[in-house]
């Protein structure tokens, strides 16, 4: 077993394990990033130059399919039948009576799973930040948009994000470093549905260069940013935070390193991470503090598998909320052919989107608001194989013929809204399968209250809105979370609040009562937003939370 000692350990190399290790290591910290997975390498790991890329997906070096378990799901209601996924070809997806796990959809490696993110990069709505004093549900965030915006100001800056400047609701203290992206065909043909609508299409905010920036050469519009960029335009935390940092001799990286438990002392602290590699060899490294960034339904596994007799049922657990108030991503979409020619299988994800009913309050009757956009590269619909298997019905000659008439003219709208924590909704341990490494496995409980199916209604109603008003000949295709569980954006399971009572750490993600204990993902999140990409709120939360350590280490209180 062999022994290192650092000023800072962070575990998970996403949006905030890669944010935290970059701030941590420009303040002079001597510091070592743990990564389960392996690194990629942009230029040589993606296949997008091959035959075959369509069927490939994103090319992930370690299976993540079974790495968690789920819980028994829903049963499905009459009353909700409209919003069951279906396909003009094979009917509903799930033919069954209860909702079906699908995946928690998200990458080991070095970058985490901004490696096959669409590259959003979303403030949070302001108003979205104090639920539980408005509405009564969630929680309020004990940090304001104030305190946040110049972290999102440095996190903009080092990943290059391209968007408009006229965001009222998100103000701004400087202009976006790069101009926003121009709309695809398919899009122009969506805002002009939307503005039939009475509603305002605009261009997304993206972590997508829309020129030469720092080194990296703008974006070529291939359209599979979730296939992995083979360019490093897209502000991936690999090809960003890390790049910038990996060959200073103040970073040590690992990768294929498999945390299996954090050693806390009697003193409140934390003193030790336990992993092991690839071969099973096992490792301690000693640091004076850790922060943990693992996502929000790793992070709380990590901490519940930390538990020991002097701590409440897992490390960080005094509140008893460590792995409750999950929330999830609540999706709903629309596919549509069209008759003309529109070129949607090349462009950029997501290049365009609605903020109209993002507020809190902005549907009827509902708590919680969501957002539209171009779905067409995040439902896959962008190859010919997609078509031949979803779009295209008929075999043999008339099926080319359809194909070749059809291919490019099929658009989506999809939406994604805010996910309220409910007490049927958490993480916690399998008591029957472990992994490889003899850790038990997290454990998905997901429930989807009435707020969430009158949203998903809403969603659903404005999605087939917006693709007929934009020209579509017919609807083929929708899919949603009220049958599925697909989740991307996750939250919650420590949440952050100043009540050590019903929150897991304090203001700066750290645990109220292990004081030398960190953590920077979107487990913190107090409330999900109306639909908000999370990963730019991640690394605004990582940056100040390492500045925040690297002044605690200076003046030696932890």
């Amino acid at each position: 077993m062999n022994k290192d000692e650092f000023d800072a350990i962070v575990i998970g190399s996403g949006a905030g394990g890669g944010a935290c290790l970059w701030s941590l290591v420009n303040h002079g910290l001597n510091v070592c990033l743990l990564e389960a997975g392996p690194a990629y390498d942009f230029s040589k790991d993606y296949r997008l130059h091959l035959p075959e890329w369509e069927t490939e997906n994103f090319p992930k070096k370690i299976d993540t399919k079974n790495r968690q378990t789920f819980a028994k799901l829903q049963l499905l209601e009459p009353k909700w039948s409209e919003l069951l996924s279906w396909n003009h070809q094979f009917g509903r997806f799930n033919s069954g009576t209860r909702r079906r796990p699908f995946a928690y959809h998200h990458v080991l490696g070095l970058g985490g799973t901004t490696l096959h993110f669409a590259g959003e990069a979303h403030r949070m709505n302001p108003q979205s930040m104090n639920m539980k004093t408005r509405f009564s549900v969630a929680a309020d965030w004990p940090v304001t948009y104030e305190e946040l915006e110049p972290y999102y100001q440095q996190a903009e800056t080092l990943v290059g994000v391209a968007g408009l400047n006229n965001d009222t609701v998100r103000w701004r203290s400087k202009p976006y470093p790069l101009p926003a992206h121009n709309f695809n065909y398919g899009s122009q043909r969506l805002k002009a549905g939307c503005e039939s609508l009475g509603l305002n299409l605009t261009a997304n905010s993206l972590a997508i260069l829309s020129e030469p920036y720092d080194g990296r050469p703008g974006c070529n519009h291939c359209n599979n940013c979730v296939r992995g960029c083979p360019r490093s335009d897209k502000g991936s935390v690999d090809v960003t935070y890390i790049k910038k940092v990996q060959s200073k001799t103040n970073c040590t990286i690992k990768t294929e390193a498999n945390v299996t438990h954090i050693e806390a002392d009697k003193n409140d602290r934390v003193s030790a991470v336990y992993y092991q590699d690839s071969s099973g060899n096992e490792f301690r490294v000693k640091a004076k503090t850790i922060i943990i960034a693992c996502g929000a339904v790793e992070t709380p596994r990590l901490l519940l598998n930390s538990g020991n007799p002097s701590t409440n049922g897992g490390l960080a657990n005094e509140s008893g909320q460590l792995g409750q108030n999950f929330m999830e991503t609540l999706s709903r979409n629309s596919s549509g052919i069209f008759s003309e020619p529109l070129g949607s299988h090349r462009g950029i994800p997501s290049d365009s989107i609605c903020w109209d009913f993002n507020h809190p309050d902005a549907i009827e009757d509902v708590i919680g608001g969501c957002r539209f956009s171009s779905s067409v590269a995040e439902t896959g619909l962008i190859g010919p194989i997609a078509y031949a298997n979803r779009v295209v019905e008929g075999w043999g000659y008339e099926h080319k013929q359809k194909m070749r008439d059809t291919f490019g003219k099929v658009l989506t709208i999809g939406a994604i809204g805010e996910s309220l924590p409910n007490r049927q909704s958490f993480i916690d341990l399998d008591a029957n399968e472990k992994d490889k490494f003899g850790q038990p496995k997290a454990r998905i409980n997901s429930y989807l209250g009435e707020m969430e199916l009158k949203r998903l209604s809403f969603m659903m109603n404005t999605c087939r809105a917006i693709i007929n008003a934009s020209g579509a000949e017919k609807i083929f295709e929708e899919y949603g979370s009220y049958d599925f569980f697909s989740a991307t954006h996750v939250f919650g399971t420590c949440r952050m609040g100043n009540d050590p009572e019903d929150s897991v750490v304090n203001r700066y993600g750290q645990s109220h009562r292990w004081k030398n204990l960190f953590i920077t993902d979107a487990s913190v999140f107090p409330s999900s937003g109306g639909g908000e990409a999370p990963s730019l709120t991640i690394e605004a939360l990582a940056i100040r939370t390492a500045d925040h350590i690297a002044d605690l280490l200076k003046k030696r209180i932890i």
